[in-house]
Order: C-alpha cells, then structure tokens, then sequence
C-alpha cells in the first residue's frame, strides 16, 4: 500500500490489547513495518515462537534502527536472535509493544529510516472497537 509521499510510510493511530491500527484498518497480527510504507506480516503469536528466522529479514531492509514491540510487557530478544542487526551495524531498541508503536511514530515522522516489528499476542482480549 503506498501513502503520500508528503507523509511517513505508515503511521499507527492507535493500539491496545491484541491490535494495532494504521489509519480505519485494524491489525489483530504480529507485522513488521517500516517509515517507508512497507508493511509485511510477521509470522509469530507469542515471544516463546520468536527465533533468529524472525529477526534476520529485518536486517535486508537497511533501517538505522529496529524497534522490537516484545507484545503486552517488556521482554529482550535472545542475542542469538539478532545477531544479523549486530554484524549489520543495525541498531536495536526493545519495549513493549504499546511503547514501540509512540516511539516508531516519533522517529518515523523526524524522517529516520525505522523497522518496528511488533509482536500482537494472538491471546489477548480483542476490543469491540477503536478507542
């Protein structure tokens, strides 16, 4: 999906418990997006499914910097995991999942060259609607 090139890539408007939201579109998976508009699925419901084959992609997309949204409570990816963005000189930030999706907006809009990938836990409680 392309966006106007006056603006960012894909901005979050908003998120909670088990989605996120890119404009009306609710996202109730885990992706990985970045500020210039690309947007992929990322195959994984809970942290415990992550591996390094889930981190090494990132690294293909030359970001400046990967914001790792751990889901609803902060939680480290295991060194082994992100070794692709160390060797790449890629850096890391991780947060939970809410935290990560501020924090991509602010560095995405100051024009940084910036990959969340956000873990959306499939358990979590689906809202009726946006807040």
């Amino acid at each position: 999906m392309k966006f106007q090139p006056e603006r960012f890539g894909s901005a979050i408007t908003g998120y909670g418990p088990g989605w996120i939201a890119m404009g009306a579109e609710r996202v109730a998976h885990s992706l990985v997006l970045d500020s210039e508009g690309e947007r992929a699925d990322w195959a994984c419901q809970h942290f415990d499914d992550l591996t390094a084959a889930h981190f090494a992609p990132l690294a293909d997309r030359r970001p400046e910097l990967v914001i790792f949204g751990s889901g609803n409570t902060l939680r480290f990816p295991k060194p082994a995991w992100t070794r692709p963005l160390v060797e790449a000189g890629i850096g890391l930030e991780s947060m939970d999942t809410a935290a990560a999706c501020r924090t991509y907006n602010i560095l995405a809009a100051e024009g940084r060259r910036v990959v969340a990938a956000l873990l959306v836990e499939a358990d979590a409680p689906q809202p009726d609607a946006l807040k």
